[in-house]
């Protein structure tokens, strides 16, 4: 949405956050909790996400993705959490998914929410529910949205870790050259994590790529689709980020958050 104000144009940028999944690894934990909505820290991990986007200015909407399960119980959370932060408008979105048997998966539940909020005209950030990251994310916005597309990258610093992640190459102005999921060989220790920017122009591109019926799961095949079409540049992420994966990395997420006042 474009608002007219003493002579310039301001676009106001809507969020959606993922949090449409069901966590198996971690069951029994989320058998009847959605894994954004586990504590860590001492409050729920989208809360975490949320509280990043607290100095972030113009944003419009913020869209919660979920599915029938957990519906109810993220519409009880938002409204919590809006009587304390009432500058942010939230909406949740039920994919109609009930089971992980038919989820849409990451990359169906972004085009379903685009599609039906008609949100294709408008600069979306897109975040995974479960991404725990210690820092701001007004410098992400500020350098996305000077491009068509940005995700956020961070150095794992490891050459066997990076094998679990989506693993990146980049060129001197930080553009993609090369991305590869769970590479049995990486081009050194740069992960792309689930934090997106996308203007309208590749949002238009969504339903090309499930037209051909590409993955609709894990948000990071999109980009690996995208880059050798369009320009995809990348943003180092300084802070931690804390990939929730199993009890074993929420257990250490809870000892490093918990440490941690933002």
């Amino acid at each position: 949405m474009r608002f007219w104000a003493e002579a310039v144009f301001f676009d106001l940028m809507n969020v959606l956050i993922l949090a449409a999944g069901y966590a198996t690894r971690l069951y029994p934990l989320t058998l009847d909790k959605a894994k954004p909505l586990l504590s860590v820290g001492g409050k729920p991990i989208i809360e975490w996400v949320v509280d990043n986007l607290v100095n972030v200015p113009d944003l419009e909407t913020i869209y919660v993705v979920t599915n029938d399960k957990f519906g109810s119980d993220f519409q009880a959370w938002s409204e919590r959490y809006q009587n304390r932060q009432p500058k942010f408008k939230f909406k949740i979105i039920n994919d109609g998914s009930k089971s992980d048997e038919d989820k849409l998966g990451a990359i169906g539940d972004i085009n379903f929410v685009v599609t039906r909020e008609n949100l294709s005209s408008s600069d979306l950030l897109i975040i995974a529910g479960d991404n725990l990251l210690t820092e701001s994310l007004t410098g992400f916005v500020a350098c996305a949205t000077q491009t068509e597309a940005t995700v956020a990258v961070y150095d794992v610093g490891d050459i066997e870790a990076i094998k679990k992640y989506g693993n990146i190459a980049i060129d001197a102005d930080g553009i993609i050259t090369h991305f590869e999921e769970k590479p049995q060989k990486p081009l050194g220790t740069l992960a792309a994590i689930a934090l997106y920017y996308y203007s309208p122009e590749v949002l238009s591109l969504l339903t090309t790529y499930l037209a051909a019926g590409n993955n609709p799961d894990q948000p990071g095949r999109f980009v690996q689709w995208l880059y050798t079409r369009k320009p995809v540049k990348t943003f180092q992420i300084k802070g931690k980020w804390l990939d929730i994966g199993s009890k074993e990395t929420l257990e250490k997420a809870n000892q490093i958050l918990g440490k941690i006042r933002i």
